[in-house]
Protein backbone atom coordinates (compact mmCIF):
# COMPACT_ATOMS: atom_id res chain seq x y z
CA UNK A 1 0.00 0.00 0.00
CA UNK A 2 1.15 3.51 -0.85
CA UNK A 3 1.50 6.17 1.54
CA UNK A 4 3.29 9.29 2.02
CA UNK A 5 5.43 10.72 4.69
CA UNK A 6 6.65 14.32 5.59
CA UNK A 7 9.51 16.12 6.56
CA UNK A 8 12.15 18.72 5.80
CA UNK A 9 14.22 18.42 2.88
CA UNK A 10 18.08 18.44 3.66
CA UNK A 11 19.81 17.29 0.24
CA UNK A 12 18.48 18.15 -2.79
CA UNK A 13 17.12 16.33 -5.58
CA UNK A 14 15.33 12.85 -5.80
CA UNK A 15 16.65 8.95 -4.78
CA UNK A 16 14.67 6.52 -5.60
CA UNK A 17 15.94 3.11 -3.98
CA UNK A 18 14.79 0.01 -1.74
CA UNK A 19 14.99 0.81 2.21
CA UNK A 20 17.97 0.02 4.52
CA UNK A 21 16.79 0.23 8.28
CA UNK A 22 19.55 1.11 10.44
CA UNK A 23 20.69 1.36 13.82
CA UNK A 24 21.99 4.79 15.45
CA UNK A 25 24.74 3.05 16.97
CA UNK A 26 26.83 1.93 14.69
CA UNK A 27 25.86 3.06 10.70
CA UNK A 28 27.97 -0.07 9.35
CA UNK A 29 25.96 -2.70 11.25
CA UNK A 30 24.09 -4.58 8.50
CA UNK A 31 20.58 -6.83 8.89
CA UNK A 32 21.13 -10.13 7.09
CA UNK A 33 19.60 -13.47 7.55
CA UNK A 34 21.63 -16.30 8.93
CA UNK A 35 20.62 -20.06 7.61
CA UNK A 36 19.23 -21.91 10.01
CA UNK A 37 22.38 -24.81 10.02
CA UNK A 38 24.34 -21.65 11.03
CA UNK A 39 22.39 -20.25 13.88
CA UNK A 40 23.84 -22.07 16.93
CA UNK A 41 27.69 -20.84 15.41
CA UNK A 42 26.21 -17.27 15.39
CA UNK A 43 24.51 -17.47 18.83
CA UNK A 44 28.23 -18.58 20.13
CA UNK A 45 30.02 -15.89 18.51
CA UNK A 46 27.42 -13.37 20.22
CA UNK A 47 28.00 -14.87 23.55
CA UNK A 48 32.11 -14.92 22.25
CA UNK A 49 31.87 -11.54 22.23
CA UNK A 50 30.13 -10.95 25.60
CA UNK A 51 32.88 -12.53 27.27
CA UNK A 52 36.00 -10.83 25.55
CA UNK A 53 34.00 -7.21 26.80
CA UNK A 54 33.28 -8.95 30.26
CA UNK A 55 37.11 -9.53 30.78
CA UNK A 56 38.40 -6.59 29.20
CA UNK A 57 36.32 -4.39 32.11
CA UNK A 58 36.97 -6.74 34.99
CA UNK A 59 40.47 -6.53 33.31
CA UNK A 60 40.19 -2.54 33.80
CA UNK A 61 38.64 -2.31 37.39
CA UNK A 62 41.27 -4.83 38.51
CA UNK A 63 44.13 -2.10 37.12
CA UNK A 64 42.73 0.79 38.23
CA UNK A 65 45.45 2.94 39.84
CA UNK A 66 45.13 3.71 43.90
CA UNK A 67 45.49 7.66 42.98
CA UNK A 68 42.51 7.14 40.17
CA UNK A 69 39.79 8.79 41.17
CA UNK A 70 37.05 6.40 42.93
CA UNK A 71 34.12 7.65 40.05
CA UNK A 72 36.07 5.62 37.40
CA UNK A 73 35.86 2.04 39.34
CA UNK A 74 32.10 2.77 39.50
CA UNK A 75 32.09 3.55 35.90
CA UNK A 76 33.60 0.20 35.13
CA UNK A 77 30.93 -1.90 37.43
CA UNK A 78 28.25 0.31 36.19
CA UNK A 79 29.41 -1.04 32.41
CA UNK A 80 29.96 -4.68 33.82
CA UNK A 81 26.19 -4.44 34.92
CA UNK A 82 24.72 -3.56 31.92
CA UNK A 83 26.89 -5.97 29.92
CA UNK A 84 25.25 -8.76 32.49
CA UNK A 85 21.71 -7.41 32.17
CA UNK A 86 19.72 -10.26 29.96
CA UNK A 87 18.32 -7.32 27.82
CA UNK A 88 21.63 -7.17 26.26
CA UNK A 89 23.33 -10.72 27.35
CA UNK A 90 20.11 -12.96 26.99
CA UNK A 91 18.29 -11.49 24.95
CA UNK A 92 20.19 -10.73 21.63
CA UNK A 93 20.50 -15.13 21.45
CA UNK A 94 16.45 -15.62 21.54
CA UNK A 95 16.13 -13.15 18.52
CA UNK A 96 18.79 -14.98 16.72
CA UNK A 97 17.50 -17.81 16.70
CA UNK A 98 13.87 -16.77 16.09
CA UNK A 99 14.25 -13.99 13.58
CA UNK A 100 16.94 -15.85 11.75
CA UNK A 101 19.42 -12.95 11.45
CA UNK A 102 22.57 -12.17 12.31
CA UNK A 103 23.89 -11.02 16.19
CA UNK A 104 24.63 -7.64 15.20
CA UNK A 105 21.78 -6.90 14.26
CA UNK A 106 20.09 -8.40 17.27
CA UNK A 107 22.18 -6.85 19.59
CA UNK A 108 21.27 -3.75 18.64
CA UNK A 109 17.69 -4.28 18.53
CA UNK A 110 18.05 -4.73 21.96
CA UNK A 111 20.02 -1.34 22.37
CA UNK A 112 17.18 0.73 21.07
CA UNK A 113 14.73 -1.20 23.27
CA UNK A 114 17.08 0.11 26.54
CA UNK A 115 17.81 3.48 25.05
CA UNK A 116 13.85 3.89 24.84
CA UNK A 117 13.20 2.97 28.26
CA UNK A 118 15.74 5.54 29.55
CA UNK A 119 14.35 8.46 27.65
CA UNK A 120 11.28 7.67 29.60
CA UNK A 121 13.22 8.39 32.91
CA UNK A 122 12.07 11.95 34.36
CA UNK A 123 16.10 11.96 36.37
CA UNK A 124 18.23 13.71 33.85
CA UNK A 125 21.04 12.40 35.66
CA UNK A 126 19.61 8.43 35.08
CA UNK A 127 18.09 9.50 31.62
CA UNK A 128 21.83 9.79 30.37
CA UNK A 129 22.77 6.51 31.10
CA UNK A 130 21.70 5.72 28.23
CA UNK A 131 25.08 6.53 27.04
CA UNK A 132 26.71 4.20 28.78
CA UNK A 133 24.11 1.49 27.22
CA UNK A 134 25.20 2.56 23.61
CA UNK A 135 29.17 2.48 24.97
CA UNK A 136 28.60 -1.17 25.93
CA UNK A 137 26.87 -2.04 22.56
CA UNK A 138 29.64 -0.59 20.90
CA UNK A 139 32.55 -2.09 22.43
CA UNK A 140 30.65 -5.73 22.13
CA UNK A 141 30.21 -4.80 18.08
CA UNK A 142 33.74 -4.24 17.89
CA UNK A 143 34.36 -7.17 19.61
CA UNK A 144 32.37 -9.64 17.04
CA UNK A 145 33.92 -7.23 14.26
CA UNK A 146 37.83 -8.57 15.70
CA UNK A 147 36.97 -12.18 15.54
CA UNK A 148 38.10 -14.19 12.92
CA UNK A 149 36.70 -16.07 10.41
CA UNK A 150 32.92 -15.00 9.12
CA UNK A 151 32.12 -11.57 8.34
CA UNK A 152 29.25 -9.32 8.59
CA UNK A 153 28.27 -8.94 4.62
CA UNK A 154 27.66 -5.39 4.13
CA UNK A 155 24.65 -4.16 2.57
CA UNK A 156 24.63 -5.05 -1.52
CA UNK A 157 24.37 -2.78 -4.04
CA UNK A 158 24.69 0.39 -2.11
CA UNK A 159 24.04 3.07 -4.39
CA UNK A 160 20.47 1.79 -4.55
CA UNK A 161 19.71 2.13 -0.69
CA UNK A 162 17.79 4.71 1.40
CA UNK A 163 18.91 4.63 4.78
CA UNK A 164 16.08 5.09 7.02
CA UNK A 165 17.12 5.97 10.96
CA UNK A 166 15.66 7.48 14.04
CA UNK A 167 18.54 9.90 14.45
CA UNK A 168 21.82 10.09 12.83
CA UNK A 169 24.85 11.74 14.94
CA UNK A 170 27.12 13.73 13.29
CA UNK A 171 29.54 11.41 13.71
CA UNK A 172 27.45 8.53 11.82
CA UNK A 173 27.17 11.28 9.08
CA UNK A 174 30.98 10.70 8.75
CA UNK A 175 30.66 7.17 8.15
CA UNK A 176 28.25 8.03 5.32
CA UNK A 177 31.43 8.67 3.48
CA UNK A 178 32.81 5.85 3.16
CA UNK A 179 29.45 4.20 1.82
CA UNK A 180 27.64 5.28 -2.38
CA UNK A 181 23.87 5.20 -0.28
CA UNK A 182 21.31 6.80 -2.63
CA UNK A 183 19.79 8.91 0.20
CA UNK A 184 18.52 8.66 3.78
CA UNK A 185 15.83 9.92 5.83
CA UNK A 186 15.46 10.33 9.58
CA UNK A 187 13.06 10.36 12.05
CA UNK A 188 14.17 13.35 14.02
CA UNK A 189 16.57 16.50 13.42
CA UNK A 190 16.26 20.10 12.02
CA UNK A 191 17.33 21.73 8.94
CA UNK A 192 20.36 23.34 10.51
CA UNK A 193 21.68 20.53 12.30
CA UNK A 194 24.87 19.63 11.82
CA UNK A 195 23.57 16.15 10.41
CA UNK A 196 21.45 18.19 8.16
CA UNK A 197 24.67 20.12 7.21
CA UNK A 198 26.61 17.15 6.75
CA UNK A 199 23.63 15.92 4.47
CA UNK A 200 23.97 18.30 2.18
CA UNK A 201 28.06 17.56 1.87
CA UNK A 202 27.28 14.41 0.34
CA UNK A 203 25.03 16.27 -1.84
CA UNK A 204 22.46 13.27 -1.77
CA UNK A 205 18.69 13.90 -1.09
CA UNK A 206 17.78 13.28 2.20
CA UNK A 207 14.89 14.13 4.45
CA UNK A 208 15.06 15.00 8.19
CA UNK A 209 12.46 15.48 10.77
CA UNK A 210 10.02 12.74 9.42
CA UNK A 211 8.65 11.36 12.87
CA UNK A 212 7.76 8.09 12.27
CA UNK A 213 9.14 7.27 9.23
CA UNK A 214 11.78 4.05 10.93
CA UNK A 215 8.56 3.13 12.13
CA UNK A 216 6.42 3.09 9.31
CA UNK A 217 8.79 1.37 6.50
CA UNK A 218 10.42 -1.87 5.99
CA UNK A 219 13.58 -3.14 5.22
CA UNK A 220 14.00 -3.64 1.20
CA UNK A 221 10.57 -1.52 0.66
CA UNK A 222 10.87 0.97 -2.65
CA UNK A 223 10.78 4.80 -1.66
CA UNK A 224 10.83 7.54 -3.14
CA UNK A 225 13.14 10.90 -1.35
CA UNK A 226 12.11 14.29 -2.52
CA UNK A 227 15.06 16.00 -0.90
CA UNK A 228 13.34 19.02 -2.72
CA UNK A 229 9.92 19.29 -0.99
CA UNK A 230 11.01 16.89 1.83
CA UNK A 231 8.63 14.00 0.83
CA UNK A 232 8.83 10.27 1.46
CA UNK A 233 6.83 8.21 -0.91
CA UNK A 234 6.71 4.80 0.13
CA UNK A 235 5.49 2.03 -2.46
CA UNK A 236 4.73 4.68 -5.15
CA UNK A 237 2.32 3.26 -7.74
CA UNK A 238 3.78 3.12 -11.55
CA UNK A 239 2.51 6.38 -12.49
CA UNK A 240 4.14 8.24 -9.53
CA UNK A 241 7.36 6.31 -10.07
CA UNK A 242 7.40 7.50 -13.62
CA UNK A 243 6.82 10.80 -12.78
CA UNK A 244 10.02 11.19 -10.79
CA UNK A 245 12.52 9.48 -12.91
CA UNK A 246 11.38 11.73 -15.16
CA UNK A 247 12.02 14.59 -12.94
CA UNK A 248 15.29 12.86 -11.42
CA UNK A 249 16.63 12.90 -15.36
CA UNK A 250 15.81 16.66 -15.18
CA UNK A 251 17.43 17.84 -12.01
CA UNK A 252 20.83 15.75 -13.40
CA UNK A 253 20.36 17.50 -16.84
CA UNK A 254 20.44 21.04 -14.86
CA UNK A 255 23.29 19.87 -12.85
CA UNK A 256 25.36 18.75 -16.00
CA UNK A 257 24.27 22.37 -17.46
CA UNK A 258 25.58 24.05 -14.74
CA UNK A 259 29.18 22.63 -15.20
CA UNK A 260 29.01 25.15 -17.76
CA UNK A 261 30.19 27.70 -16.05
CA UNK A 262 32.62 26.24 -13.53
CA UNK A 263 36.19 28.22 -15.10
CA UNK A 264 33.99 31.30 -15.35
CA UNK A 265 35.06 33.80 -12.73
CA UNK A 266 32.53 35.08 -10.56
CA UNK A 267 31.67 38.74 -11.21
CA UNK A 268 28.78 40.29 -10.98
CA UNK A 269 26.92 41.63 -14.25
CA UNK A 270 28.40 45.51 -13.29
CA UNK A 271 32.07 43.71 -12.50
CA UNK A 272 32.33 43.22 -8.78
CA UNK A 273 34.84 40.34 -8.41
CA UNK A 274 32.85 37.98 -5.47
CA UNK A 275 35.23 35.37 -3.69
CA UNK A 276 33.20 31.63 -3.62
CA UNK A 277 34.75 29.50 -1.12
CA UNK A 278 33.74 25.72 0.00
CA UNK A 279 33.27 24.33 3.26
CA UNK A 280 35.03 20.49 4.03
CA UNK A 281 34.83 17.84 6.88
CA UNK A 282 37.99 16.28 5.76
CA UNK A 283 40.93 16.11 3.60
CA UNK A 284 39.03 13.93 1.19
CA UNK A 285 36.64 16.49 0.60
CA UNK A 286 39.30 18.54 -1.35
CA UNK A 287 38.50 16.42 -4.71
CA UNK A 288 35.02 17.83 -4.99
CA UNK A 289 36.34 21.24 -3.96
CA UNK A 290 38.67 21.59 -6.82
CA UNK A 291 35.86 20.19 -9.30
CA UNK A 292 33.23 22.99 -7.77
CA UNK A 293 36.28 25.67 -9.03
CA UNK A 294 35.83 26.92 -5.30
CA UNK A 295 38.85 29.85 -5.31
CA UNK A 296 39.79 28.35 -1.88
CA UNK A 297 38.63 26.62 1.56
CA UNK A 298 36.33 28.80 3.56
CA UNK A 299 35.58 26.34 6.27
CA UNK A 300 37.68 23.30 7.32
CA UNK A 301 35.70 21.59 10.22
CA UNK A 302 38.52 20.42 11.84
CA UNK A 303 36.62 18.62 14.67
CA UNK A 304 35.72 15.74 12.34
CA UNK A 305 38.96 14.44 12.63
CA UNK A 306 38.40 13.84 16.12
CA UNK A 307 35.17 12.33 15.80
CA UNK A 308 34.49 8.29 15.30
CA UNK A 309 37.82 7.31 17.18
CA UNK A 310 38.83 6.44 20.62
CA UNK A 311 42.18 8.15 20.85
CA UNK A 312 42.86 12.04 19.73
CA UNK A 313 44.78 12.53 16.70
CA UNK A 314 48.34 13.65 17.52
CA UNK A 315 50.13 16.67 16.03
CA UNK A 316 51.83 15.28 13.06
CA UNK A 317 48.32 12.94 11.93
CA UNK A 318 46.84 16.60 12.05
CA UNK A 319 49.67 18.47 10.73
CA UNK A 320 50.09 15.81 7.84
CA UNK A 321 45.85 16.55 7.19
CA UNK A 322 46.25 20.45 7.51
CA UNK A 323 49.17 20.17 5.20
CA UNK A 324 47.32 17.82 2.26
CA UNK A 325 44.58 20.11 1.84
CA UNK A 326 47.26 23.26 1.63
CA UNK A 327 48.92 21.69 -1.13
CA UNK A 328 45.96 20.22 -2.48
CA UNK A 329 44.35 24.10 -3.03
CA UNK A 330 47.94 24.98 -4.38
CA UNK A 331 47.88 28.39 -2.82
CA UNK A 332 44.66 29.43 -2.72
CA UNK A 333 43.65 29.89 0.75
CA UNK A 334 42.53 27.17 3.52
CA UNK A 335 40.63 28.45 6.35
CA UNK A 336 41.21 26.10 9.65
CA UNK A 337 38.93 26.68 12.23
CA UNK A 338 40.16 25.69 15.46
CA UNK A 339 37.83 22.63 17.24
CA UNK A 340 34.26 23.11 17.31
CA UNK A 341 33.47 19.89 19.65
CA UNK A 342 30.73 20.27 22.22
CA UNK A 343 26.99 20.08 21.39
CA UNK A 344 26.01 17.08 19.30
CA UNK A 345 30.09 16.58 17.82
CA UNK A 346 31.46 14.55 21.11
CA UNK A 347 34.28 12.73 21.29
CA UNK A 348 33.64 8.89 21.80
CA UNK A 349 33.39 8.14 25.31
CA UNK A 350 32.43 11.37 26.35
CA UNK A 351 28.98 12.53 27.49
CA UNK A 352 26.97 15.40 26.11
CA UNK A 353 28.20 18.56 28.15
CA UNK A 354 25.72 19.88 30.97
CA UNK A 355 22.23 20.26 30.39
CA UNK A 356 22.05 22.57 27.58
CA UNK A 357 25.00 21.45 25.43
CA UNK A 358 24.74 23.94 22.54
CA UNK A 359 25.33 26.54 25.28
CA UNK A 360 27.62 24.73 27.07
CA UNK A 361 31.52 24.07 27.32
CA UNK A 362 31.70 23.66 23.44
CA UNK A 363 34.25 25.23 20.65
CA UNK A 364 36.73 27.78 22.18
CA UNK A 365 35.44 27.34 25.69
CA UNK A 366 36.24 23.57 25.67
CA UNK A 367 39.79 24.73 23.73
CA UNK A 368 40.76 27.08 26.52
CA UNK A 369 39.69 24.91 29.28
CA UNK A 370 41.81 21.97 27.48
CA UNK A 371 45.48 23.71 26.87
CA UNK A 372 47.37 20.98 25.66
CA UNK A 373 44.94 19.42 23.33
CA UNK A 374 44.31 22.85 21.70
CA UNK A 375 48.50 23.47 21.36
CA UNK A 376 48.78 20.44 19.99
CA UNK A 377 46.49 21.56 16.76
CA UNK A 378 47.49 24.88 16.76
CA UNK A 379 50.86 23.27 16.47
CA UNK A 380 49.60 21.64 13.76
CA UNK A 381 48.29 24.32 12.05
CA UNK A 382 51.54 26.71 12.17
CA UNK A 383 53.50 23.91 11.06
CA UNK A 384 51.01 23.58 8.04
CA UNK A 385 50.94 26.83 7.18
CA UNK A 386 54.45 26.44 5.50
CA UNK A 387 52.99 24.42 3.31
CA UNK A 388 50.26 26.62 2.13
CA UNK A 389 48.33 29.64 2.48
CA UNK A 390 46.46 28.96 5.09
CA UNK A 391 44.13 31.20 7.87
CA UNK A 392 42.94 30.19 11.21
CA UNK A 393 39.30 30.76 12.43
CA UNK A 394 38.58 30.82 16.17
CA UNK A 395 34.69 29.73 16.68
CA UNK A 396 32.12 30.65 19.19
CA UNK A 397 34.02 34.03 20.34
CA UNK A 398 32.02 36.11 22.94
CA UNK A 399 34.43 37.63 24.98
CA UNK A 400 37.43 39.94 24.77
CA UNK A 401 39.47 38.03 27.26
CA UNK A 402 38.49 34.72 24.90
CA UNK A 403 40.45 36.73 21.88
CA UNK A 404 43.24 37.61 24.77
CA UNK A 405 43.79 34.14 25.32
CA UNK A 406 43.64 32.56 22.02
CA UNK A 407 46.13 34.50 20.68
CA UNK A 408 48.66 34.20 23.57
CA UNK A 409 48.30 30.32 22.82
CA UNK A 410 48.78 30.98 19.13
CA UNK A 411 51.72 33.20 20.31
CA UNK A 412 53.01 30.46 22.75
CA UNK A 413 52.72 27.59 19.57
CA UNK A 414 54.50 30.19 17.35
CA UNK A 415 57.86 30.31 20.01
CA UNK A 416 57.78 26.50 20.74
CA UNK A 417 58.00 25.55 16.90
CA UNK A 418 60.51 28.67 16.86
CA UNK A 419 62.63 26.79 19.44
CA UNK A 420 62.15 23.89 17.54
CA UNK A 421 63.59 25.07 14.32
CA UNK A 422 59.99 24.03 12.76
CA UNK A 423 58.87 26.57 9.88
CA UNK A 424 55.83 28.36 10.11
CA UNK A 425 54.32 31.23 8.47
CA UNK A 426 54.98 33.60 11.12
CA UNK A 427 52.50 36.45 9.62
CA UNK A 428 49.16 34.14 9.43
CA UNK A 429 46.04 35.63 9.70
CA UNK A 430 43.62 34.72 12.35
CA UNK A 431 40.16 35.10 12.54
CA UNK A 432 36.96 34.91 14.48
CA UNK A 433 33.60 33.50 13.99
CA UNK A 434 30.44 35.86 14.59
CA UNK A 435 27.58 33.51 15.57
CA UNK A 436 27.26 34.87 19.17
CA UNK A 437 24.92 37.93 19.20
CA UNK A 438 27.01 39.28 21.95
CA UNK A 439 29.86 38.99 18.90
CA UNK A 440 27.91 40.81 16.63
CA UNK A 441 26.95 43.93 18.94
CA UNK A 442 30.46 44.75 20.04
CA UNK A 443 32.11 44.19 17.39
CA UNK A 444 35.36 46.88 18.08
CA UNK A 445 37.12 44.50 20.01
CA UNK A 446 36.87 41.82 17.06
CA UNK A 447 38.20 44.49 13.63
CA UNK A 448 40.99 45.61 15.98
CA UNK A 449 42.63 42.31 16.97
CA UNK A 450 41.61 39.79 14.30
CA UNK A 451 42.62 39.45 10.54
CA UNK A 452 39.17 38.75 9.10
CA UNK A 453 35.78 37.75 10.54
CA UNK A 454 33.29 34.78 9.30
CA UNK A 455 29.92 34.47 10.55
CA UNK A 456 28.25 31.62 11.46
CA UNK A 457 24.60 31.97 10.19
CA UNK A 458 23.63 28.30 11.64
CA UNK A 459 24.52 29.15 15.20
CA UNK A 460 24.14 33.03 15.18
CA UNK A 461 20.39 32.42 14.50
CA UNK A 462 19.80 29.76 17.08
CA UNK A 463 20.76 31.95 19.49
CA UNK A 464 19.57 35.02 18.46
CA UNK A 465 15.95 33.74 18.09
CA UNK A 466 16.06 31.00 21.53
CA UNK A 467 15.69 28.00 19.12
CA UNK A 468 17.71 24.76 19.69
CA UNK A 469 18.56 24.25 15.96
CA UNK A 470 18.74 20.38 16.04
CA UNK A 471 14.94 20.08 17.45
CA UNK A 472 12.62 20.13 14.33
CA UNK A 473 9.04 20.50 16.85
CA UNK A 474 10.52 24.59 16.64
CA UNK A 475 12.48 24.00 13.11
CA UNK A 476 9.72 26.07 12.19
CA UNK A 477 10.64 29.16 14.45
CA UNK A 478 13.96 29.61 12.42
CA UNK A 479 13.92 32.57 10.32
CA UNK A 480 16.96 33.94 8.36
CA UNK A 481 14.71 36.64 7.85
CA UNK A 482 13.63 37.64 11.41
CA UNK A 483 14.78 41.80 11.24
CA UNK A 484 16.78 40.84 14.34
CA UNK A 485 18.79 38.18 12.24
CA UNK A 486 19.36 40.30 9.21
CA UNK A 487 20.35 43.63 11.23
CA UNK A 488 23.45 41.70 12.62
CA UNK A 489 24.67 39.94 9.87
CA UNK A 490 24.48 43.42 7.67
CA UNK A 491 26.12 45.49 10.55
CA UNK A 492 28.50 42.98 10.76
CA UNK A 493 29.31 43.25 7.30
CA UNK A 494 29.28 47.05 7.17
CA UNK A 495 31.76 47.45 9.73
CA UNK A 496 34.38 45.19 8.24
CA UNK A 497 33.87 47.05 5.27
CA UNK A 498 34.70 49.97 7.01
CA UNK A 499 37.56 48.98 9.31
CA UNK A 500 39.06 47.23 6.14
CA UNK A 501 38.38 43.78 8.16
CA UNK A 502 37.18 41.18 5.20
CA UNK A 503 34.22 39.70 6.07
CA UNK A 504 32.92 36.32 5.08
CA UNK A 505 29.79 33.79 5.34
CA UNK A 506 30.43 30.37 5.99
CA UNK A 507 26.58 29.19 7.44
CA UNK A 508 24.11 27.53 5.50
CA UNK A 509 22.64 31.11 4.35
CA UNK A 510 25.94 31.42 1.92
CA UNK A 511 24.91 28.21 0.49
CA UNK A 512 20.87 28.79 0.01
CA UNK A 513 20.62 31.03 -3.52
CA UNK A 514 17.07 32.47 -2.78
CA UNK A 515 19.28 34.62 -0.02
CA UNK A 516 22.47 35.35 -2.46
CA UNK A 517 21.08 39.00 -4.02
CA UNK A 518 20.08 39.84 -0.33
CA UNK A 519 23.94 39.20 1.07
CA UNK A 520 25.79 40.81 -1.68
CA UNK A 521 23.24 43.89 -1.29
CA UNK A 522 24.44 44.28 2.31
CA UNK A 523 27.67 44.45 0.90
CA UNK A 524 29.01 40.76 1.01
CA UNK A 525 31.72 39.68 -1.16
CA UNK A 526 33.07 36.58 0.38
CA UNK A 527 31.02 33.60 0.34
CA UNK A 528 31.96 29.95 1.65
CA UNK A 529 29.29 27.24 0.82
CA UNK A 530 29.21 23.10 0.49
CA UNK A 531 30.87 22.54 -3.36
CA UNK A 532 27.70 21.16 -4.39
CA UNK A 533 26.01 24.39 -3.74
CA UNK A 534 28.59 26.45 -5.83
CA UNK A 535 27.96 26.20 -8.76
CA UNK A 536 23.90 27.23 -8.27
CA UNK A 537 25.33 30.88 -6.16
CA UNK A 538 27.67 31.49 -9.09
CA UNK A 539 24.84 31.46 -11.40
CA UNK A 540 22.89 34.32 -9.18
CA UNK A 541 26.27 35.59 -8.65
CA UNK A 542 26.86 35.96 -12.48
CA UNK A 543 23.08 37.45 -13.29
CA UNK A 544 22.75 40.13 -10.12
CA UNK A 545 23.99 44.11 -10.77
CA UNK A 546 24.37 45.37 -7.73
CA UNK A 547 23.19 48.60 -8.49
CA UNK A 548 19.79 47.05 -8.36
CA UNK A 549 20.41 45.11 -5.48
CA UNK A 550 21.14 48.07 -3.00
CA UNK A 551 17.80 49.63 -2.76
CA UNK A 552 15.96 46.67 -2.62
CA UNK A 553 18.28 45.13 0.03
CA UNK A 554 17.86 48.20 2.19
CA UNK A 555 13.81 47.72 2.38
CA UNK A 556 14.50 44.18 3.44
CA UNK A 557 16.60 45.54 5.66
CA UNK A 558 13.77 47.71 7.14
CA UNK A 559 10.87 45.33 6.99
CA UNK A 560 9.75 44.47 10.71
CA UNK A 561 7.93 41.65 9.76
CA UNK A 562 10.12 38.39 8.43
CA UNK A 563 6.78 37.94 6.31
CA UNK A 564 6.93 41.82 4.74
CA UNK A 565 10.73 40.43 4.23
CA UNK A 566 10.06 37.40 2.32
CA UNK A 567 7.75 38.80 -0.29
CA UNK A 568 10.23 41.77 -0.85
CA UNK A 569 12.99 39.39 -1.59
CA UNK A 570 10.86 36.84 -3.94
CA UNK A 571 10.76 40.87 -5.57
CA UNK A 572 14.71 40.86 -5.01
CA UNK A 573 14.86 37.71 -6.97
CA UNK A 574 12.20 37.69 -9.91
Amino acid sequence: MSFTLHGSGVGGGIAIGQVHLISSARLEVAHYAVAPEQLELEVMRFSTAVDKVRAELQGLRRNVPASAPAELGAFLSLHLMILDDATLSQAPRDLIRSLRCNAEWALVQQMDYLVAQFDKIEDPYLRERKADVVQVVERTLKAMQEQPGRASPAPAHEASLIVVAHDLSPADMMLFKQHQYAGFVTDLGGVTSHTAILARSLDIPAIVGAHTARQMVREGELVIVDGVHGVLIVDPDRMVLEQYKLRQRQIELGRQKLKRIRATPTTTRDGTAVDLHANIELPQDIEQVRESGATGVGLFRSEFLFLNRDDLPGEDEQFEAYRQVAQAMRGLPVTIRTLDLGADKALNGSARGGPNPAMGLRAIRLCLAEPQMFLTQLRAILRASHYGKIRLLIPMLAHAHEIEQALNMIAQAKQFLHEQNEPFDPGIEIGGMIEVPAAALSLGVFVRKLDFLSIGTNDLIQYTLAIDRTDDSVSHLYNPLHPAVLQLIANTIKTGSRMKVPVAVCGEMAGDVALTRLLLGFGLRQFSMHPANLLTIKQQVLKSDLGELAKLSARILRADDPEIARRLLEKLNA
